[in-house]
This record gives C-alpha cells, structure tokens and sequence, in this order.
C-alpha cells in the first residue's frame, strides 16, 4: 500500500538482475557506500517509525489527482485555489488525469488566470503593479540587453520580437479600455 513503511517486493533477485545489469548492485557492498555507518536497516521496518503518518489536517478541500485513493498525509497549502484560477485548477484535478495534456494545460491557464487576478487585486492598494519597472524593460537600455542578443546564436532570438507583444500588450489594451471608458464617461456628462 502506498505511504506505509512496508517495503514493497521485489521481483528479481539480486543475483539475477547483476547477471542481467552490467555494474547492478555496485553499491551494495558497504566497503563502496561512504553513508553505512549511518544507514541501520531494521529488517521489521523499512527505517520509518511509523506504520501510516499522522495526517496533516485539510482546512479546505484540496485538490487531488484522481490517480490517488486519498489526499497525501502531507501537502502543501502555501497557494490556496481562490478564484476563477483555483475553479480552473479543481475542474483540471477533478475531470482530467495527470497524464493528460488538457489537466496541465488547464494548469497553465489557470496559472495565466491568476496573474491577472493578481494584477487586478494590486489596482484596489495603494502600490499597483508597475509594468515597467516589473517586466524588465528598463534594463534593455541599461544592461546591454540588444548587444546581448545580437550576433550571439541564442535560440531565444527568434520570439523577441513577440515579446513585446506579449509582456506589454495587454497593459496597453487595459490602458486603451480604460481611456477609452473613461472619455464615454466624460462625454455623458
């Protein structure tokens, strides 16, 4: 069973997989393994001192991957789903498996998802996001970034015309929205 301290079996002997695998098994003879005096194998457990671990309490529920029974004891809670990223993010683990490209490409989404969120949420503090003093621009000018590029065969070299696009694009699109909103506005009045 997966997350208990038994040792699973093994389905080859030693002496079989070294006849199969060239240089199977190097490490086996403590003479070549500088960590022995460290490493007591106990033959009842599998060096675990406990039979299932104490499970880390759940505050909300957390996504799970449906390739698993149950949530694993210990798990990480630094980034809890909020928003239309963390709907995104549990439809991704509830529909799809892990091994399919639409659960990490749903991820990635949501991932892009939250940037936004993050954007927006900066406009209602007292310090937004500044776009260029964040993205980097600023050191295009100063830190050699165009003689960096040019006559170097970097593979990067061929999108850095989108990219651009890209980083500044939608900035300029919301500044667009916002002018443009704001000048209807101006005009009803």
């Amino acid at each position: 069973m997966t997350y208990t301290s038994e040792r699973p079996p093994i389905a080859e002997s030693s002496d079989s997989l070294r006849a199969r695998i060239p240089g199977w098994g190097a490490d086996l003879d403590p003479k070549n393994r500088p960590s022995v005096p460290k490493l007591q194998w106990q033959e009842d457990r599998s060096g675990a001192h406990w039979d299932f671990p104490e499970r880390q309490p759940e505050k909300w529920p957390r996504e799970r991957s449906i390739e698993h029974e149950f949530l694993t004891p210990v798990f990480g809670t630094s980034c809890p789903p909020k928003g239309l990223s963390g709907a995104l993010r549990k439809f991704s683990y509830r529909k799809y498996s892990e091994g399919r490209a639409a659960h990490w490409l749903l991820l990635l989404a949501a991932d892009r998802v939250d940037a936004w969120e993050s954007h927006l949420r900066s406009f209602a503090t007292l310090r937004p996001d500044n776009p260029i003093t964040e993205t980097g621009v600023l050191s295009e000018f100063t830190r050699h970034g165009f003689s960096s590029r040019v006559g170097k065969k970097r593979a990067d070299v061929k999108h850095h015309l989108a990219d651009p696009i890209i980083v500044a694009g939608p900035w300029v699109l919301a500044a667009g929205l916002a002018y443009s909103a704001a000048r209807k506005l101006l005009r009803r009045r």
